[in-house]
């Protein structure tokens, strides 16, 4: 089936008359004709009775009526897009971020790429760091961001963006909230939130275990916003990154002697061509001023 078998097929079933069909077609009679039969040919039956001076739709015809409008629309609505893609007037990010890394990072830098473009479709892929690297490999997203990917893929362009430490973040309420350094002995008593979906919660666990911090004990959370809600209703406290974001019913404190940084990194597959969007957005990323964001965080 052939994309002007259809055309001309909708066009006779409109005007019911195969000479205008071909006029408005801008094409002669018999190639309409030929070009119907061909199609009636391939679905098995007559899609109109040929009588004068009007052609009327069979029952076969007037089933596939609505299925091949539906058909060609979507085809037409195709090329549109392709189009605006080609001509820069529709851009889309597919970009892959680890659960551990806070999309407010990259606000400024999308509210920045919306102005270049017309139109502008994100798509926000989340997963571990093995599935973050997935989503590279197989093409589901152009660029990743986190500390480090589970996987140790050749073809991985890797591009150092910060490096930030890990803090102690509680409810204003908590007794220990009126510090801004937390020594280990403050914290052997607290219950602790794990944040089983950070790449570091093995790291940030260990270095508190040698400081004789019950760890294993403490409660294993998997999504940021339960984190939240459980710090501010004051059941228990956490060791999070610094960029990552809190409310202002937290408060957030070092700890005294805590050996456990993180650095964050852009990713992307070297060899493959990226499309304009990600290209700006990984200059972005790479040209930002990333010691001014940290000094926000802290």
């Amino acid at each position: 089936m052939e994309m002007h078998q259809v055309r001309y097929f909708l066009a006779v079933a409109r005007l019911l008359n195969f000479t205008r069909a071909a006029d408005e077609c801008n094409v002669t009679q018999p190639s309409l004709t030929r070009a119907i039969k061909q199609l009636e040919a391939e679905l098995g039956g007559d899609l109109f009775r040929r009588e004068r001076p009007a052609a009327q739709l069979t029952e076969l015809g007037q089933r596939m009526q609505p299925l091949l409008q539906q058909c060609y629309d979507a085809a037409a609505g195709a090329r549109m897009l392709a189009s605006s893609f080609k001509s820069g007037e529709i851009g889309a990010l597919r970009i892959a971020l680890t659960h551990a890394i806070d999309l407010a990072l990259l606000i400024p830098h999308l509210a920045q790429i919306r102005r270049q473009f017309n139109r502008l479709e994100f798509r926000f892929l989340r997963g571990n760091s093995t599935e973050v690297g997935e989503y590279l490999k197989n093409g589901e997203a152009e660029l990743g961001i986190a500390a480090e990917l589970g996987s140790d893929w050749d073809r991985f362009d890797t591009w150092p963006l910060f490096t930030e430490d890990f803090g102690l973040v509680m409810s204003k309420r908590h007794p220990l909230a009126g510090s801004d350094k937390i020594a280990f002995d403050d914290l052997r008593s607290e219950q602790l939130l794990s944040r089983s979906y950070c790449e570091h919660s093995e790291r940030v666990g260990k270095s508190l275990r040698e400081h004789g911090v019950a760890v294993d004990r403490s409660h294993e959370i998997s999504s940021e916003r339960d984190l939240i809600e459980l710090l501010e209703a004051d059941i228990g406290v956490a060791v999070i990154p610094k960029t990552a974001t809190i409310p202002d019913t937290l408060k957030r404190a070092a700890v005294d002697g805590l050996d456990s940084r993180r650095t964050v990194h852009l990713y992307g597959v070297a060899g493959r061509q990226r499309t304009a969007v990600a290209s700006a957005v990984m200059r972005m990323l790479r040209g930002a001023d990333w010691q001014q964001v940290l000094g926000r965080s802290a």
